[in-house]
Protein backbone atom coordinates (compact mmCIF):
# COMPACT_ATOMS: atom_id res chain seq x y z
CA UNK A 1 0.00 0.00 0.00
CA UNK A 2 1.30 3.90 -0.38
CA UNK A 3 1.83 5.21 2.85
CA UNK A 4 2.55 8.45 1.26
CA UNK A 5 3.33 10.05 -1.91
CA UNK A 6 5.68 7.37 -3.68
CA UNK A 7 6.70 5.94 -0.64
CA UNK A 8 4.69 1.62 -0.80
CA UNK A 9 4.92 -0.44 2.63
CA UNK A 10 5.49 -4.44 1.17
CA UNK A 11 3.99 -6.35 4.39
CA UNK A 12 4.27 -10.18 5.32
CA UNK A 13 5.01 -11.94 8.19
CA UNK A 14 8.35 -13.48 9.44
CA UNK A 15 7.39 -16.42 12.11
CA UNK A 16 5.26 -14.62 14.97
CA UNK A 17 6.13 -10.77 14.07
CA UNK A 18 5.04 -8.59 10.75
CA UNK A 19 7.44 -7.89 8.91
CA UNK A 20 7.83 -4.47 6.30
CA UNK A 21 10.39 -3.85 3.55
CA UNK A 22 9.41 -0.28 1.29
CA UNK A 23 9.51 0.56 -2.35
CA UNK A 24 10.00 3.74 -3.38
CA UNK A 25 9.13 5.03 -7.07
CA UNK A 26 9.23 8.09 -8.91
CA UNK A 27 11.13 7.98 -12.25
CA UNK A 28 13.43 5.27 -10.83
CA UNK A 29 12.66 2.79 -8.09
CA UNK A 30 14.40 2.44 -4.71
CA UNK A 31 13.63 -1.00 -2.44
CA UNK A 32 14.64 -0.85 1.13
CA UNK A 33 15.68 -4.27 2.40
CA UNK A 34 15.57 -7.78 0.16
CA UNK A 35 13.91 -9.58 4.03
CA UNK A 36 15.28 -13.50 4.24
CA UNK A 37 16.05 -15.12 1.45
CA UNK A 38 12.70 -16.04 0.80
CA UNK A 39 11.06 -12.86 0.41
CA UNK A 40 12.08 -11.77 -2.54
CA UNK A 41 10.28 -14.79 -4.28
CA UNK A 42 7.23 -14.81 -1.88
CA UNK A 43 6.95 -11.73 -1.26
CA UNK A 44 8.40 -8.75 -2.76
CA UNK A 45 8.21 -9.23 -6.24
CA UNK A 46 4.72 -10.60 -6.65
CA UNK A 47 4.36 -6.79 -4.96
CA UNK A 48 6.18 -5.42 -7.70
CA UNK A 49 4.06 -6.97 -10.38
CA UNK A 50 1.11 -6.31 -8.85
CA UNK A 51 2.22 -2.79 -8.82
CA UNK A 52 3.10 -2.66 -12.21
CA UNK A 53 6.89 -2.92 -11.47
CA UNK A 54 9.54 -4.71 -13.63
CA UNK A 55 12.23 -5.95 -11.00
CA UNK A 56 14.77 -4.59 -13.76
CA UNK A 57 13.59 -1.19 -13.38
CA UNK A 58 15.00 -1.05 -9.81
CA UNK A 59 17.95 0.64 -9.91
CA UNK A 60 18.87 1.21 -6.20
CA UNK A 61 18.64 -1.56 -3.21
CA UNK A 62 19.49 -0.35 0.00
CA UNK A 63 20.37 -1.97 3.12
CA UNK A 64 19.56 -0.87 6.04
CA UNK A 65 21.54 -2.67 8.38
CA UNK A 66 23.37 -6.11 8.57
CA UNK A 67 20.98 -8.73 10.09
CA UNK A 68 19.76 -11.87 8.23
CA UNK A 69 15.73 -10.31 8.09
CA UNK A 70 17.41 -7.71 5.92
CA UNK A 71 19.71 -8.34 3.45
CA UNK A 72 19.23 -12.25 3.31
CA UNK A 73 16.77 -11.93 -0.04
CA UNK A 74 20.23 -10.13 -1.55
CA UNK A 75 20.96 -13.17 -4.19
CA UNK A 76 17.03 -13.33 -5.20
CA UNK A 77 16.66 -9.59 -5.77
CA UNK A 78 20.25 -9.51 -7.70
CA UNK A 79 18.89 -12.64 -9.63
CA UNK A 80 15.72 -10.50 -10.34
CA UNK A 81 17.17 -6.69 -10.94
CA UNK A 82 20.85 -7.56 -12.03
CA UNK A 83 21.23 -3.94 -12.67
CA UNK A 84 20.62 -2.41 -9.40
CA UNK A 85 22.85 -1.34 -6.84
CA UNK A 86 22.55 -3.03 -3.92
CA UNK A 87 24.03 0.15 -0.98
CA UNK A 88 24.81 -0.22 2.34
CA UNK A 89 26.66 1.75 5.33
CA UNK A 90 30.30 1.45 5.53
CA UNK A 91 30.15 -0.11 9.22
CA UNK A 92 27.60 -2.97 8.33
CA UNK A 93 28.87 -4.06 4.90
CA UNK A 94 31.49 -6.47 5.67
CA UNK A 95 28.81 -8.87 7.86
CA UNK A 96 26.82 -8.51 4.73
CA UNK A 97 29.06 -9.09 2.31
CA UNK A 98 29.94 -12.50 4.10
CA UNK A 99 27.67 -14.96 6.32
CA UNK A 100 30.81 -16.36 7.96
CA UNK A 101 31.93 -13.38 9.67
CA UNK A 102 28.54 -11.86 10.87
CA UNK A 103 27.81 -15.74 12.21
CA UNK A 104 31.28 -15.10 14.23
CA UNK A 105 30.77 -11.93 14.69
CA UNK A 106 27.47 -10.77 15.24
CA UNK A 107 25.55 -13.78 15.81
CA UNK A 108 28.18 -16.13 17.64
CA UNK A 109 30.09 -14.04 20.73
CA UNK A 110 26.74 -15.28 22.56
CA UNK A 111 27.90 -18.43 23.35
CA UNK A 112 31.17 -17.61 25.26
CA UNK A 113 29.17 -15.99 27.65
CA UNK A 114 26.84 -18.92 28.01
CA UNK A 115 23.66 -17.40 27.12
CA UNK A 116 23.73 -19.02 22.95
CA UNK A 117 20.89 -19.10 20.20
CA UNK A 118 19.06 -22.82 20.69
CA UNK A 119 21.13 -24.77 17.90
CA UNK A 120 17.62 -24.80 15.31
CA UNK A 121 17.51 -20.94 15.70
CA UNK A 122 21.51 -20.36 14.99
CA UNK A 123 20.36 -23.01 11.74
CA UNK A 124 17.82 -20.77 10.74
CA UNK A 125 20.08 -17.86 11.06
CA UNK A 126 22.84 -19.09 9.08
CA UNK A 127 20.05 -20.12 5.90
CA UNK A 128 17.72 -17.14 6.19
CA UNK A 129 20.80 -15.27 4.76
CA UNK A 130 21.20 -17.19 1.42
CA UNK A 131 24.00 -16.74 -0.58
CA UNK A 132 26.95 -13.99 0.00
CA UNK A 133 26.15 -11.04 -2.30
CA UNK A 134 28.66 -8.07 -2.77
CA UNK A 135 27.96 -4.11 -1.84
CA UNK A 136 28.14 -2.44 -4.51
CA UNK A 137 28.05 1.33 -2.92
CA UNK A 138 28.99 1.95 0.36
CA UNK A 139 27.21 4.67 2.08
CA UNK A 140 28.37 7.15 5.37
CA UNK A 141 25.39 8.89 6.18
CA UNK A 142 23.85 12.35 4.97
CA UNK A 143 23.46 11.06 0.96
CA UNK A 144 20.79 12.55 -1.20
CA UNK A 145 19.02 10.14 -3.56
CA UNK A 146 17.03 11.68 -6.22
CA UNK A 147 14.29 9.48 -7.58
CA UNK A 148 12.64 12.10 -9.40
CA UNK A 149 11.42 15.63 -9.86
CA UNK A 150 8.60 14.35 -6.74
CA UNK A 151 10.99 12.07 -4.97
CA UNK A 152 13.67 12.91 -2.73
CA UNK A 153 15.31 11.23 0.45
CA UNK A 154 18.48 11.95 2.44
CA UNK A 155 20.19 8.54 3.95
CA UNK A 156 20.33 8.85 8.06
CA UNK A 157 23.04 7.06 9.73
CA UNK A 158 20.97 5.60 12.87
CA UNK A 159 23.50 3.56 14.87
CA UNK A 160 22.88 1.76 17.84
CA UNK A 161 21.30 -1.61 17.01
CA UNK A 162 24.43 -1.72 14.73
CA UNK A 163 27.36 0.12 14.07
CA UNK A 164 25.74 0.76 10.32
CA UNK A 165 22.01 1.22 10.53
CA UNK A 166 20.66 3.64 8.08
CA UNK A 167 17.32 4.97 7.36
CA UNK A 168 15.58 7.30 4.86
CA UNK A 169 14.18 10.83 5.62
CA UNK A 170 11.70 12.01 3.06
CA UNK A 171 11.33 15.58 4.00
CA UNK A 172 8.45 16.49 1.71
CA UNK A 173 6.07 13.79 3.66
CA UNK A 174 7.95 14.46 6.63
CA UNK A 175 8.11 10.33 6.77
CA UNK A 176 11.07 8.45 8.35
CA UNK A 177 11.94 5.23 6.93
CA UNK A 178 13.82 3.61 9.66
CA UNK A 179 13.51 -0.04 10.11
CA UNK A 180 14.86 -1.30 13.11
CA UNK A 181 16.89 1.80 14.62
CA UNK A 182 14.33 1.82 17.18
CA UNK A 183 12.36 -0.28 18.73
CA UNK A 184 10.45 0.87 21.77
CA UNK A 185 9.93 -1.95 24.77
CA UNK A 186 10.89 -4.46 21.80
CA UNK A 187 9.73 -5.85 18.92
CA UNK A 188 5.75 -6.81 18.31
CA UNK A 189 4.23 -10.10 17.45
CA UNK A 190 0.94 -9.92 15.52
CA UNK A 191 -1.21 -9.63 18.15
CA UNK A 192 1.04 -6.60 19.63
CA UNK A 193 2.68 -8.02 22.29
CA UNK A 194 6.02 -7.23 22.73
CA UNK A 195 8.09 -10.43 22.27
CA UNK A 196 11.52 -9.67 21.32
CA UNK A 197 13.78 -7.64 22.81
CA UNK A 198 15.57 -4.93 21.02
CA UNK A 199 19.32 -5.86 21.14
CA UNK A 200 20.92 -2.57 21.45
CA UNK A 201 25.24 -3.26 21.66
CA UNK A 202 25.77 1.00 20.74
CA UNK A 203 23.50 1.97 23.87
CA UNK A 204 24.57 5.70 23.35
CA UNK A 205 24.42 5.84 20.16
CA UNK A 206 21.32 4.18 19.95
CA UNK A 207 20.13 6.69 22.27
CA UNK A 208 21.70 9.70 19.84
CA UNK A 209 19.72 8.25 16.94
CA UNK A 210 16.66 8.03 18.95
CA UNK A 211 16.46 12.09 19.65
CA UNK A 212 18.20 12.65 16.35
CA UNK A 213 14.85 11.51 15.07
CA UNK A 214 13.26 13.45 17.54
CA UNK A 215 14.11 16.41 16.54
CA UNK A 216 13.19 15.81 12.93
CA UNK A 217 9.63 15.16 14.37
CA UNK A 218 8.41 13.14 11.43
CA UNK A 219 4.72 12.45 10.34
CA UNK A 220 5.47 9.34 10.21
CA UNK A 221 8.00 6.65 11.11
CA UNK A 222 8.11 3.03 9.17
CA UNK A 223 9.67 0.20 10.54
CA UNK A 224 10.36 -3.36 9.91
CA UNK A 225 8.15 -4.61 12.62
CA UNK A 226 5.49 -2.13 13.60
CA UNK A 227 2.72 -1.05 12.03
CA UNK A 228 2.36 2.90 10.76
CA UNK A 229 3.32 5.09 12.97
CA UNK A 230 2.09 8.60 12.79
CA UNK A 231 0.97 11.42 14.58
CA UNK A 232 1.11 11.66 18.30
CA UNK A 233 2.45 8.08 18.14
CA UNK A 234 5.47 9.14 16.56
CA UNK A 235 7.03 10.89 19.78
CA UNK A 236 5.54 8.51 21.96
CA UNK A 237 7.28 5.43 20.22
CA UNK A 238 10.64 7.69 20.52
CA UNK A 239 10.03 8.38 24.22
CA UNK A 240 9.43 4.70 24.97
CA UNK A 241 12.82 3.61 23.03
CA UNK A 242 14.67 6.54 25.04
CA UNK A 243 12.83 4.99 28.25
CA UNK A 244 13.82 1.34 27.87
CA UNK A 245 17.45 2.45 27.34
CA UNK A 246 16.90 4.12 30.67
CA UNK A 247 15.27 1.46 32.70
CA UNK A 248 17.95 -1.12 31.53
CA UNK A 249 20.46 1.57 32.89
CA UNK A 250 18.82 1.04 36.45
CA UNK A 251 18.84 -2.51 36.10
CA UNK A 252 22.16 -3.47 35.53
CA UNK A 253 23.41 -0.68 37.95
CA UNK A 254 21.07 -2.10 40.65
CA UNK A 255 22.91 -5.59 39.71
CA UNK A 256 26.41 -4.30 40.02
CA UNK A 257 25.82 -3.01 43.28
CA UNK A 258 24.64 -6.10 44.63
CA UNK A 259 27.18 -8.20 42.69
CA UNK A 260 30.53 -6.25 41.11
CA UNK A 261 31.03 -9.88 39.42
CA UNK A 262 27.91 -10.49 38.33
CA UNK A 263 28.63 -12.44 35.11
CA UNK A 264 26.14 -11.66 31.81
CA UNK A 265 24.23 -15.05 31.84
CA UNK A 266 23.24 -14.23 35.27
CA UNK A 267 22.41 -10.28 34.57
CA UNK A 268 20.61 -11.64 31.33
CA UNK A 269 18.43 -14.15 33.65
CA UNK A 270 17.59 -10.87 35.84
CA UNK A 271 16.82 -8.17 33.46
CA UNK A 272 14.72 -10.42 31.29
CA UNK A 273 12.46 -10.75 34.42
CA UNK A 274 12.49 -7.16 35.04
CA UNK A 275 12.59 -6.06 31.24
CA UNK A 276 10.70 -8.88 29.68
CA UNK A 277 10.12 -11.78 29.69
CA UNK A 278 10.66 -12.28 26.23
CA UNK A 279 9.41 -15.37 24.53
CA UNK A 280 11.55 -14.45 21.12
CA UNK A 281 15.41 -14.87 21.32
CA UNK A 282 15.60 -13.49 24.58
CA UNK A 283 19.51 -13.69 24.78
CA UNK A 284 19.69 -11.00 22.31
CA UNK A 285 19.05 -8.49 25.30
CA UNK A 286 22.37 -9.80 26.48
CA UNK A 287 23.89 -7.85 23.53
CA UNK A 288 22.33 -4.47 24.94
CA UNK A 289 23.20 -5.47 28.65
CA UNK A 290 27.08 -6.01 27.24
CA UNK A 291 26.85 -2.34 25.73
CA UNK A 292 25.26 -1.25 29.15
CA UNK A 293 28.52 -3.16 30.78
CA UNK A 294 30.96 -1.52 28.61
CA UNK A 295 29.64 1.88 29.18
CA UNK A 296 30.08 1.68 32.49
CA UNK A 297 33.85 0.62 31.93
CA UNK A 298 33.18 -2.68 33.17
CA UNK A 299 34.13 -5.77 31.14
CA UNK A 300 31.54 -8.54 30.24
CA UNK A 301 31.99 -11.98 32.41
Amino acid sequence: MEIAPGIHRIESVLGPRPFSQYLLRDERALLVDTGVKETPGDVILPFLHSAGVDPSELELVLISHADVDHFGGNAAIRAAAPNALICAHAADTPWIEDRELIMRERYGWYESYGVPYPPDVLAWLRDAMGPDVPVDLRLQGDEEIRLGPELLVRVLHLPGHSPGHIGLWEPRSRTAIVQDAVMARGLLDTEARVIHPPPVPFVTEYERSARLLSELRPARLLTAHYDVIEGDEVERFLDETIEFVRRTRVVVKQALDEDPEITLAKLLERADSELGPYSSMPNELAATLRGMLHEQGVEAR
